[in-house]
């Protein structure tokens, strides 16, 4: 993945999680699938070829949202407070970018 791609593939993460977060009361707040249903959604084998970034993230909808538990939906009241916000999803994101390896105070 080159810079320009990164950049338009990480506009199109930033609106998917900001989308979500505009509809996420519309979601049944625990996962509505049985154990094995998702995996049996994906091909039983990586692809040979890469597809389009949009197309996986077209696949997150269909597949991967129905056994999803949306632990931050406000009609969640269980285990633990709501505790995702989007300044803490774009500090994730500037560590994860700089991939430093925090172990001591050299490193």
């Amino acid at each position: 993945m080159t810079p320009d791609e990164f950049r338009r593939h990480g506009r199109a993460v930033v609106d998917w999680i900001a989308d979500y977060y505009e509809r996420i009361e519309s979601y049944p707040v625990l996962s509505q699938v049985q154990p094995g249903e998702i995996r049996a959604g994906l091909p039983s084998t990586p692809p040979q070829q890469g597809e389009p970034f949009a197309a996986m993230l077209a696949d997150i909808e269909p597949l991967i949202m129905p056994g999803i538990t949306h632990w931050q939906s406000p009609n969640f009241f269980a285990f633990f407070p709501a505790n995702a916000s989007f300044p803490a999803m774009l500090g994730d994101m500037l560590s994860s970018g700089l991939a430093v390896q925090g172990m001591l105070w050299a490193t």
